[in-house]
């Protein structure tokens, strides 16, 4: 009867069509890299595979930079206006022009950065190459077909890329010293498919590109900065991990953890597509209803925190046979890391649900806020342990670092009353 009074309601049925579409993608992207990570982690070794894992790393930041806060800032405007073709027009032209700006900016750093310091110019071409997932990363507008909840849209070009990337890795990279085709593939197939999804909103959604005036940029820059600063706040404790260590530890080293990281986020992005499609969701009936906001906020915690923790404890377990599988026994050193890493599913589904509570009732300041005191805390652990007790210090200090976000964002949402 409750299943029948769940479909019964168009907005709970569009949510769960979304959560089943943003799975696919979840599932396909991480799937089919199930492929291939066992067929690169042998091929490449732990060095190679270390060196491919440090550049994409490095290259995160710049991305993080490009999609400023508009992956949550504008597909929350785009939800809230989404039946006003010429406001949804006016939002996307501007964001797109705000992202090629600074595109541009970080384009010239990144060159800038390679030329100047001897440990990228040695590797220039890794850089430039992985750099490509910038340039995909913008022109394919996730945020957009989140904000008009046509998630299915994601899902098949997703899946598209994915494709593109399994066959060609299998077809061109044969050995070690293979590694530099591996962000060139990766990056090729994000533009292919970011091309095509320009393609499908102006001509399927009647998006109209306009060109915004510096007022339209301005306005955009400041509705996404306090998320910007907690993206980037964010990227201390998530990013940098890998930037960091490959600063202090060898590229084998960096591979071993990069091996039991690749697996972590994998399994936890079976489950994050739960959080993206009610995102959008909660930004509207927030707008209307927020006490059945709450309400459905409750039911989120309480369902994503049983979910992910039961998947911790098994996923803890099996470890050793996970990485045995997927790795190899080459990459034995990594199955106590992930045994630690694994955590992340329960720590960061519990996170993700008071964040998104936070974000959603109008307390992104306060949100903001948490992140960059766990940011800037996090940098200082995450060095101290690694110097202390090696690399295993800093699967540690990831866990310690979320734990913490845990402990201050429930004090904060009780405090405020928001559940």
């Amino acid at each position: 009867m409750r299943i029948t009074s769940l479909l019964s309601n168009r907005d709970h049925r569009r949510v769960l069509d979304n959560i089943i579409s943003l799975t696919g993608i979840q599932l396909v992207q991480y799937l089919l890299p199930l492929v291939t990570f066992p067929y690169l982690t042998r091929v490449l070794g732990p060095s190679n595979f270390g060196k491919v894992a440090f550049a994409v790393a490095f290259i995160a930041y710049f991305q993080l930079l490009t999609d400023y806060g508009f992956n949550f800032s504008a597909t929350r405007e785009i939800s809230i206006h989404r039946d006003d073709p010429e406001r949804v027009s006016r939002i996307y032209s501007s964001v797109m022009a705000t992202k090629t700006l600074l595109l541009t900016v970080t384009f010239t750093a990144m060159l800038t950065l390679i030329l100047l310091i001897d440990r990228f110019r040695s590797d220039y071409l890794l850089y430039i190459f992985t750099y490509g997932l910038v340039v995909g990363n913008l022109l394919f507008p996730a945020w957009f077909f989140q904000g008009v909840e046509r998630m299915r849209y994601i899902s098949i070009l997703r899946i598209v890329s994915s494709l593109i990337y399994t066959a060609l890795i299998f077809i061109i990279v044969r050995g070690p010293g293979d590694y530099l085709y591996v962000p060139l593939i990766n990056s090729a197939g994000f533009i292919v498919v970011g091309l095509y999804s320009q393609r499908i909103v102006l001509r399927e959604f009647g998006v109209n590109f306009m060109v915004p005036s510096l007022a339209d940029i301005r306005e955009q820059l400041l509705e996404g900065w306090h998320l910007f600063i907690s993206t980037l706040a964010i990227s201390l404790y998530t990013t940098s991990n890998r930037f960091i260590l490959g600063l202090l530890v060898s590229s084998a080293t960096l591979g071993y953890y990069a091996v039991a990281e690749d697996i972590t986020r994998a399994l936890q992005g079976l489950v994050s597509p739960i959080s993206q499609a009610i995102y959008p969701y909660f930004s509207r009936i927030q707008r209307d209803d927020r006490e059945r906001a709450r309400y459905e906020l409750r039911k989120m915690l309480v369902f994503m925190g049983a979910l992910t923790f039961i998947l911790s404890v098994a996923l803890a377990l099996l470890a050793p046979v996970i990485v045995g599988i997927l790795a190899g026994s080459s990459y034995s050193l990594s199955v106590p890391l992930m045994q630690i890493l694994v955590f992340l599913l329960f720590a960061v589904g519990i996170n993700t649900v008071m964040g998104l509570g936070l974000i959603s009732l109008g307390h992104k300041d306060i949100f903001s806020r948490i992140v960059i005191i766990a940011g800037l805390l996090h940098i200082p652990i995450l060095i101290g342990f690694t110097m202390l007790i090696g690399v295993i210090g800093a699967a540690i200090a990831v866990i310690l670092t979320e734990t913490f976000i845990v402990f201050l964002e429930y004090f904060i949402i009780r405090k405020k009353n928001i559940l």
